[in-house]
């Protein structure tokens, strides 16, 4: 399903900020309405992790499971070496495959061959975004989406910086009460800005906006329960939006997503930031939706966007966190944040 295409208008008179490196999304309401159900979700019949089908040739491509709950994520999160699932739909007797991991570029493709044995795989040892390669003797098939995000692990991050990229230091590294950090970071290349990570997301998105403009590779912490989370509150408000005004809405719903991942080191200097703000544990965003389709964004757009937030917790528990609405005149354009820290929180600023 495809809601939209990025697009570089702005949000009413607020004109996006190149250094924000925002992105304006176009979401096709029509696109939206088909996707309804996902607002009032009712269970998917069940897909096997690893399903055969009869045929002697490849035909293979990912199953819906690995697409997350709202089936518009486009990457697969895993660590250096460790196993990962990697739901799949293949044609032909499955003893008979092989694998091996191609990078998206096809540079530094990782040729290690083995065996395909149910729906485990072995994850390449360097970081970076791959795709999975299913082989039969001399025939190889590339499975598109979702694209494999090897991650650099957080024990390599070195005191306050990891491969000179400087992130500062989490709580959990200074205060024994505290234990939450991310699993890994993203290495992110400036070819890999423009990277999908869900249907409506690039990498770029969630990029710390702060001083390094000239170091790459950057990283970043990304959790998909984000994505996921941002997917459904975004097909819930378009499709509320489109039924509320059948013949008043425009085709388009548009959105910014202002902030993503904050490094600890870049947080304490924005004003307001919570110390330990969830955005350095990358399941937190700041977008701004114009929900209601009239070019701008308002308080009436923000309540709106809250009804959808509080509809998609309802409908999926395990995506319940924080909703805060900031509509002051401090602020430029009103935004909401949206987090996904596995438990309730409601305020505004």
């Amino acid at each position: 399903m495809n809601l939209g295409s990025i697009s570089g208008s702005v949000i009413g008179n607020a004109r996006v900020s190149s250094r924000a490196l925002w992105t304006t999304l176009a979401v096709g309401i029509a696109a939206a309405v088909a996707a309804l159900p996902m607002a009032h979700p009712t269970k998917p019949a069940a897909i096997e992790p690893f399903s055969a089908l009869a045929s002697d040739h490849i035909d293979a491509g990912a199953s819906l499971n690995a697409f997350g709950t709202s089936r518009e994520l486009r990457l697969r999160f895993a660590l250096p070496g460790k196993n990962v699932e990697f739901p799949l739909e293949v044609s032909g007797d499955p003893s008979k495959l092989s694998y091996q991991w191609v990078s998206i570029d096809d540079s530094t493709a990782d040729r290690t061959e083995r065996p395909v044995i149910g729906s485990s795989f072995v994850v390449p040892a360097a970081p970076g975004f791959y795709h999975l390669a299913i082989l039969r003797g001399t025939e190889r098939e590339v499975i598109p989406d979702p694209t494999l995000a090897v991650m650099v692990p957080f024990s390599e991050k070195a005191g306050t910086t990891l491969n000179g990229y400087h992130i500062g230091t989490y709580l959990a590294e200074k205060l024994s009460r505290h234990t939450d950090h991310p699993v890994g970071f993203l290495q992110v290349r400036q070819a890999d800005v423009n990277l999908k990570v869900s249907t409506h997301l690039r990498l770029g998105d969630f990029i710390t906006h702060d001083s390094q403009g000239a170091v790459w590779p950057k990283y970043v912490a990304l959790n998909p329960r984000l994505l996921d989370k941002l997917e459904l509150v975004l097909a819930s408000v378009g499709s509320r939006a489109k039924l509320s005004r059948p013949d008043e809405m425009p085709t388009d719903v548009a959105f910014d997503v202002h902030s993503g991942f904050r490094t600890p080191a870049h947080n304490r200097g924005v004003w307001r930031a919570a110390s330990d703000s969830r955005h350095q544990y990358g399941d937190a965003a700041d977008v701004a939706i114009d929900a209601d389709g009239d070019g701008r964004v308002t308080l009436k757009d923000e309540l709106l966007v809250a009804r959808a937030v509080d509809q998609v917790e309802a409908d999926h528990p395990d995506l319940v966190g924080g909703l805060g609405l900031y509509t002051s005149r401090h602020y430029r354009t009103p935004y909401v944040h949206i987090d996904a820290r596995g438990k309730r929180s409601r305020w505004t600023g």
